[in-house]
């Protein structure tokens, strides 16, 4: 595992840069992490992902595959490509700090 500083705090990440612990993520840590994922700025659309991802991972422990993003999170699946190309359920929980939702490779 590595520490990084995000928005002036240092974290715990582990190998693929996900946060170990997702209570201590911040909406200004979002915007560091996406930038590090070549997304700037992040937004209305980017947020309304982020967000679900964090309350679905909150309220059920694990964050929802692409297709269950696609389908319940209020943006389509070709939408969710064109705002996290490399990976719109990995990438989206990178930056919400939650773990790597099941099935992602």
């Amino acid at each position: 595992m590595t520490t990084m500083t995000l928005a002036g705090i240092n974290v715990e990440v582990n190998d693929e840069g996900f946060l170990v612990d997702p209570s201590q993520w911040t909406e200004a840590m979002a915007v560091e992490l996406a930038r590090k994922e070549g997304i700037d700025p992040l937004t209305k659309e980017h947020w309304q992902v982020i967000r679900f991802m964090r309350s679905e991972y909150l309220a059920k422990g694990s964050g929802p595959s692409v297709r269950l993003l696609g389908k319940t999170s209020g943006v389509p699946i070709k939408e969710l490509y064109q705002l996290f190309p490399k990976g719109p359920a990995k990438v989206a929980a990178r930056i919400a700090g939650i773990p790597k939702p099941k099935g992602c490779i």
